[in-house]
Formats: structure tokens, C-alpha cells, sequence
């Protein structure tokens, strides 16, 4: 049975992701910060085939969330083909004014957390991609503020820099031994994260929660010897070089 983790499952992206793997029949571990609404998602995903749904209750701007997460994992199954870094938080403001407190939570829960639990999932990924002629395959989802600048983001885009250069690190370590990654960058998404910005970016220009859960998907199939280390998607009607 293939497994995966996916953190920020409760709901957007991360959900559309545990969707899509729960009718594939993957045993998953998912986690969010609200344990209430995990319950409810755990019933859809095995309603979906889900074989086995493992809940963590965590806020990744705890230092301990990572480890207890992939220890939660690895207590229930013996493999992992699939880590989904999906979790993050973000918020706007200038440079000249930005509060320290919100970029330390920014860097604590986009960059530190998920460093951190992919160095705790890396036995698992290492069993897996050792016996699975697919290898084992790490999604990132950052923003294509993390590749071209924008106004009133910097510690957002900073911080998801920061994925691309984690996961491009990890493809130049361990893709020779099957694990790779591949981070995903949008423009906005339609999702809770990016209602504060409707006023000016209207909803139905943003980008679809199902694209990217069918790039994931996509990603997710290439055998071991393709390695994608970013996908960079904007939004119809813009540049392309902007949120």
C-alpha cells in the first residue's frame, strides 16, 4: 500500500491533494491544526478509499510538531511514497514596516518546520525509494512570489525561496537514490489564504485548487529518472511574473 503525509489537509490545496490520493487508496497521514476538522475530513477520505487515515492535531510553528508528525507516521505504516509540505501561513506588508514577530512565525511555519520534517521523513522516503521502481517523491507547495518579486510579500516570498532552494538541494543529495521533488509555485489560488486580496484580484481570475492538485497528481507519476525541481504557474491575463 503506497502512503503519504500531507500538512495543511484540513482544507484548499492540501485537501484537494488527500482527495485525490484517498481514491487512489493510500493510507494517509494528515495533519492541520484543528483536530475537529480533521475528524470530518478523515470520514470523507475513507468514504473516498482511503485505506488508512492517520490524524495529527499540530501547529508547525511548534518546534516539536515536525518530529512528533513523522514519528505519528511511521507508528502506523512502514513506508512513505508521497510527503506533501503544503502547510504555511502569510501575510502582507512592506519591508520599511513589517513586524518582526509575523516574519519569525512566517520563517517558523514556511521554512523551518518543513526543513525540519523532511529530515525526519527522510528514513521512510529512503525505505520506499529503495524497493519502488517509482522512488519517492517530496511536493512543495510555494508561490511564485518565492521566483519574482512582489510588492508588500517579502517575507512570504523569502520564505518560499527558501522551498525552492530546499527542494532543489534535496534533488541534487538524493534524487541518485530515488527521492526527488518538486516545488509547486502559483500565482494566487482560490483559496481562504488569498481572500484578502479579492478586492483587487478578482476570485475568478485565481488560479483553481484542481490545477494544481492534477500538477501534484502529475508529479507524482514520473518515474525516478525525471526530476522537476519547480513549476512556476500564473494566472491567465497577467505577465506571468506576478501574484
Amino acid at each position: 500500500m503506497n502512503t503519504a503525509l500531507i500538512t495543511g489537509a484540513s482544507r484548499g490545496i492540501g485537501l484537494g491533494i488527500a482527495r485525490m490520493l484517498a481514491e487512489q487508496g493510500y493510507g494517509l497521514t494528515i495533519t492541520a491544526r484543528g483536530q475537529e476538522r480533521l475528524d470530518a475530513v478523515t470520514a470523507e477520505l475513507r468514504d473516498l478509499g482511503a485505506d488508512d487515515v492517520v490524524t495529527v492535531a499540530a501547529d508547525l510553528a511548534d518546534e516539536d510538531a515536525p518530529a512528533a508528525i513523522a514519528a505519528a507516521h511511521a507508528a502506523r505504516f512502514d513506508r512513505l511514497d508521497a510527503l506533501i509540505l503544503n502547510a504555511g501561513v502569510g501575510s502582507a506588508g512592506n519591508i520599511a514596516e513589517f513586524p518582526m514577530k509575523r516574519y519569525d512565525k512566517t520563517f517558523a511555519v514556511d521554512v523551518r518546520a518543513p526543513f525540519m520534517l523532511l529530515q525526519q521523513c527522510l528514513p521512510l522516503l529512503r525505505t520506499t525509494a529503495a524497493d519502488s521502481p517509482r522512488g519517492a517523491r517530496v511536493i512543495a507547495l510555494g508561490s511564485i512570489t518565492g521566483v519574482y518579486a512582489e510588492p508588500g510579500l517579502a517575507a512570504y516570498g523569502a520564505a518560499k525561496a527558501a522551498m525552492n532552494s530546499l527542494i532543489e538541494t534535496l534533488n541534487v543529495e538524493e534524487s541518485g537514490a530515488g527521492i526527488s521533488g518538486t516545488a509547486i509555485a502559483p500565482a494566487f489560488v482560490d483559496t481562504d489564504m488569498s481572500a484578502w486580496t479579492r478586492e483587487s484580484v478578482p476570485q475568478e481570475s485565481m488560479v483553481g485548487v484542481q490545477d494544481i492538485v492534477e500538477i501534484a497528481a502529475m508529479a507524482l507519476r514520473l518515474s525516478r529518472q525525471a526530476v522537476i525541481p519547480k513549476i512556476v504557474v500564473g494566472r491567465a491575463g497577467t505577465d506571468g511574473y506576478r501574484a
